[in-house]
């Protein structure tokens, strides 16, 4: 792939001309530049040079007044299956790029490619001609976080050698996914502090030997492991504890806690304080049933290869504005310290979790400020506030264009309702007014009813933060296990003509739909239309499950409705009879 094609030239374009592009660029060629009339190709030495020359040169240098074009080289019988991504945003996650491109067909192979530029570069092989050709329609110029993509088609050699009519099968989805892959796709280059800070409760009686003199201590203890942290010791004045905020990469993080605890324990000896000193770590609650795992596991697991103790504080101790729990660790300071290790890396793992799914909502839903709804752990090393309104703690939401209103049914746990409701309608009455939506409980539809029916009307938004708000409640209350994810039934109504759209030939539209969202989507067979020609589609799953799975139908709807619209514009308007 050293082969370069130049495009985008002007009639009088001259080979020198080129030279001197790519002299300035500092990339060198390995042969004469073939220049033709509008386009030209020239060798690299290899493929680096090739991506280097594409990265720093295609659309963006002119030559008489001309942005010149560079791209790979293919001939036309090698542009089968293989496509290069270019200019994707260092931080995605896999998870999020991967529902982008199996959105298009089966995807053999997904390979990272190593380049010195800042954002990330991969290399993907669809299984067919139709699918990369769509992949390549679709993608090319996608926006991503404020990213552009570029896509170009890559050599593929072997498929060119194949009968087209012998191409791979497989289900719709990723196969294999080529070299190993953690975190993001820029992650591999760089390593780069994590965005989720390690959060301690320290007793308030040693947070002078963690600083020192004139601040001595933190400064050699932030030198030495290369991480930012705060000690919050103006906060909760009078408090019994403090807390404090590190953040670095997880190896940073790991040493700097290691020193507060060797800290402490040397100050309680010189003060002769007896009483234990554990290790006390903060986490927001959305991590700690993950952290916990299925039955225990988890928890049980760390306990037993770190030789500690490990309690979680309950669910009653959390307020709305104070979504964390306090995990304390017992053990010697070399234990502690290799069940932080295990701890933060399993937090970790949720939240990166978390984030992708949050980076595909947010493209779902273009301008939704996710941060804003308060449902994850700050990120800038700053603790939660421990008062004030949401409006306080959030900024300000961008407004949807020309949003349509949408109704929800959402079944809750119907020993939730009153929690839900609150003391004389407060929460309710709160959750409407920062959701920016309508929300009532329907009657039950029995006295023994495990289940009720909360009606929720308003914009794509407003159902987000309102249905995050309902889930975010019932966890909270504890009406499902600490050990369990809340999964809620959801329906929305659609049109009768549309329902075929949402189910795809074969069921084929939503089988995509549950293997990209994860939530289980059922239109029920033998419906009779309602008064409004409307039939139910069920949709059960975790928060952003049923959230991914709601704006994909309501984005199937969108596109039913716009052929509609352009259906009745094509058929003009009705011609009057001539008497």
């Amino acid at each position: 792939m050293n082969k370069l094609y130049i495009g985008n030239l002007s009639e009088n374009a001259a080979p020198s001309d080129l030279e001197s592009i790519f002299k300035d660029a500092k990339i060198p060629v390995s042969g004469p530049f073939l220049v033709k009339t509008g386009y030209a190709f020239v060798d690299c030495p290899d493929e680096s040079w090739a991506l280097k020359a594409i990265e720093a040169l295609s659309g963006k240098i002119e030559l008489h007044g001309k942005p010149i074009e560079v791209e790979h080289s293919v001939p036309k019988r090698q542009r089968i299956r293989k496509l290069q991504i270019r200019n994707i945003p260092p931080h995605l996650q896999w998870e999020v790029l991967d529902s982008l491109l199996v959105q298009y067909g089966v995807v053999e192979s997904c390979e990272q490619v190593n380049t010195d530029s800042e954002t990330a570069v991969v290399n993907v092989t669809y299984s067919s001609k139709d699918q990369a050709r769509q992949a390549l329609d679709k993608l090319n110029g996608f926006q991503l976080e404020n990213f552009t993509l570029k896509v170009a088609y890559i050599p593929d050699e072997m498929a060119a050698q194949q009968n087209p009519l012998q191409q791979p099968r497989g289900r719709r989805g990723l196969g294999q996914r080529g070299s190993s892959r953690q975190g993001s796709p820029g992650s591999l280059s760089k390593q780069k502090p994590c965005d989720l800070p390690l959060r301690l409760l320290v007793p308030t009686q040693f947070v002078g030997a963690i600083i020192g003199k004139e601040g001595a201590t933190i400064r050699n203890i932030t030198k030495q492991t290369q991480s930012k942290i705060d000690v919050h010791r103006k906060e909760n004045a009078g408090a019994a504890e403090k807390s404090i905020t590190i953040l670095s990469t997880p190896e940073g993080t790991s040493a700097a806690c290691k020193s507060i605890l060797e800290i402490m324990h040397k100050e309680a000896q010189d003060i002769k304080f007896t009483e234990e000193i554990p290790l006390k770590i903060l986490a927001h609650n959305n991590f700690v049933g993950r952290l916990i795992g299925k039955e225990g596991r988890n928890l049980k697991k760390i306990e037993q290869d770190t030789d500690t103790k490990i309690t979680i504080s309950p669910l009653q101790e959390l307020t709305l504005y104070n979504p964390e729990r306090t995990i304390t660790v017992k053990g010697s300071v070399e234990t502690c310290a290799k069940a932080e290790e295990e701890i933060m890396k399993k937090i970790r793992e949720s939240y990166e979790n978390d984030i992708a799914s949050m980076n595909l909502q947010a493209h779902l839903i273009p301008g939704l400020n996710l941060n804003a709804l308060g449902l994850f752990p700050p990120t800038s090393g700053m603790p939660p506030p421990t008062s004030g309104p949401p409006s306080a703690m959030t900024p300000p939401y961008p407004q949807f264009e020309q949003s349509e209103t949408e109704t929800v049914h959402l079944f809750i746990p119907a020993l939730s309702v009153g929690a839900i409701i609150g003391k004389q309608g407060q929460h309710i009455k709160q959750l409407s007014r920062f959701a920016g939506a309508s929300i009532k409980i329907a009657p039950a539809e029995a006295p023994d009813a495990k289940v009720r029916m909360v009606i929720i009307t308003g914009p794509p938004e407003a159902q987000f933060k309102a249905q995050g708000r309902i889930y975010g409640k019932i966890k909270e209350e504890n009406f499902v296990s600490p050990k369990e994810e809340v999964k809620l039934e959801a329906h929305i109504r659609v049109p009768s003509f549309a329902a075929g759209r949402v189910i795809g030939k074969g069921g084929k539209t939503v089988n995509e739909l549950q293997n990209l969202s994860s939530a289980e989507v059922v239109v029920p067979r033998d419906q009779t239309p309602d008064e409004n020609d409307q039939v139910v589609v069920k949709i059960t799953g975790h928060f952003y499950a049923c959230q991914v799975a709601q704006r994909k139908i309501q984005e199937i709807l969108t596109q039913v409705k716009q052929h509609q619209q352009q259906k009745a514009l094509q058929s003009g308007p009705p011609q009057s009879r001539r008497k």
